[in-house]
């Protein structure tokens, strides 16, 4: 008889608890994409100031050899590839916090539905 009595507890208290996990749950989602989102953001924006500077270190050299043009050319394109790569990491970030923030409603209506 304790047991039965022990496993009817059990089940009121999930029944009971089940929305707040819902609710729980959508915002555990929500806060792991935001933090996807900006893990990518730093390594896209890292991976551009990289190619940038390895660029910029080229077109130093070929200034100093005398290269003048070709140099511009190199400097212009390290900073089309980071500034893309950035754009690039921003729209991932933004569509990943968008992807969250709905997901995070959806469970919080269906927490509010089911009260």
């Amino acid at each position: 008889m304790n047991t039965q009595t022990l496993l009817l507890s059990g089940l009121l208290a999930l029944i009971v608890a089940g929305p707040a996990l819902a609710e729980d749950r959508g915002e555990r989602i929500n806060e792991r994409l935001d933090q996807r989102g900006e893990r990518i953001n730093e390594r896209l924006d890292q991976r551009g100031e990289r190619i940038n500077e390895r660029l910029d270190r080229r077109a130093d050299r070929l200034e100093d050899s005398g290269h003048e043009r070709a140099a511009n050319r190199l400097d212009r394109k390290g900073d089309r590839i980071e500034n893309r790569l950035d754009r690039k990491g921003d729209r991932i970030e933004n569509r990943n916090d968008r992807r969250g923030d709905r997901i995070d409603r959806r469970h919080d209506r269906r927490a509010e539905h089911r009260r």
